[in-house]
């Protein structure tokens, strides 16, 4: 009886230990390309993981990266989802059919209906604002006072000391421009441009570029979102930055996330679309050196953000569906009235 009794629980651990295996191969895997700081997207992935047993393996890109790498590979993307980044690289892949729409449930949670896209190729995550930074000793050194508005950026004292992102690789890069033709037409945001090019000593590979030579006096004025200064100050505890928004209006990003066109873990993919849509994932992106603001109605503060006055600064009506069909027009443009030399950065 006792050798009946043994082999059968023997069986029953058997069949227990078959069962938990098989429902963690059913899980499958993800792959992400992620756009935002690489210490956030780790985080993510690691939550996703932790919470829903799907094999999470992610690479970090700028969004205009992932947007000339999804486009090459024909509607078989090598990727599942897209996490973090702004959301002007993001309306283009849609234009091109590069994204599938979802209709994510948690999409509830949005905070209004800017965050997300009107057929639900992409929701928004988060919210950062444009601003500029500079390294407080360097412009005391050279006897300089910070800038206050866009203007001022090209001004001849500021020869060499200026950087902002290169649009042909990143998702902030292509906000600026935008930015500038909404502010003051198509035009005279060339000629500005043209003008503005001449102080320029780096157009960065990524968006927060900027934000990481300015500590160190590499940079000495950059061009980006306001977020990633306090990271700066936060969390690598610099103290020699100052920032703000532009006297006569800026502009936002919505970080964004979507499913790629041809998924191959389409249900997987979905998955985490909900997941990104719920505090399990925005409340982690403070707690790994990222202080957007977040765009959910059930997030937790950002204290950082707030500390440091961000919610204070009002942004201009952002014209997303120009940017969106008028865009890759304008940075055409851009690259014709600057000259495009070894500053624009390929890493």
């Amino acid at each position: 009886m006792k050798k009946i009794l043994a082999a059968a629980c023997g069986v029953l651990a058997a069949l227990s230990f078959f069962s938990c295996n098989k429902k963690t191969v059913n899980a499958g895997e993800l792959v992400v390309y992620g756009s935002c700081e690489e210490e956030y997207l780790a985080a993510v992935c690691a939550k996703f993981e932790e919470t829903s047993g799907v094999k999470t393996t992610y690479q970090r890109l700028s969004t205009g990266e992932v947007l000339t790498k999804i486009g090459e590979e024909n509607g078989n993307p090598s990727a599942d989802v897209w996490f973090g980044g702004t959301t002007d690289p993001y309306n283009e892949a849609a234009m091109k059919g590069l994204l599938l729409p979802y209709a994510a449930k948690n999409a509830s949670h949005l905070v209004g209906p800017q965050f997300k896209d009107s057929n639900n190729n992409w929701y928004g995550i988060y919210r950062g604002i444009l601003g500029f930074f500079w390294n407080t000793d360097e412009m005391n050194r050279l006897g300089l006072q910070p800038p206050k508005d866009w203007d001022d950026l090209a001004k001849p004292e500021y020869k060499g000391l200026v950087s902002f992102a290169n649009p042909n690789t990143a998702g902030t890069g292509k906000l600026i421009v935008n930015t500038m033709v909404q502010l003051k037409g198509e035009k005279e945001a060339m000629e500005y441009f043209a003008a503005l090019d001449k102080n320029i000593c780096q157009y960065t590979k990524s968006g927060s570029g900027p934000s990481k030579l300015v500590p160190t006096g590499e940079v000495v004025i950059g061009v980006g979102f306001l977020h990633d200064v306090v990271y700066q100050i936060v969390d690598n505890g610099y103290t020699n930055i100052g920032m703000t928004a532009p006297a006569s209006g800026t502009s936002y990003e919505i970080g964004a996330t979507a499913i790629f066109n041809g998924a191959k873990n389409i249900d997987n993919a979905k998955k985490f679309i909900e997941f990104a849509l719920s505090p399990d994932c925005v409340n982690i992106a403070q707690e790994n050196g990222s202080y957007q603001f977040l765009v959910i109605d059930n997030a937790k503060p950002v204290e950082a953000a707030v500390k440091a006055g961000l919610d204070k600064i009002s942004t201009m009506n952002y014209d997303f569906s120009d940017a969106k069909v008028n865009g890759p027009k304008y940075y055409g443009e851009f690259f014709e009235v600057i000259a495009a030399d070894d500053r624009v950065k390929t890493k």
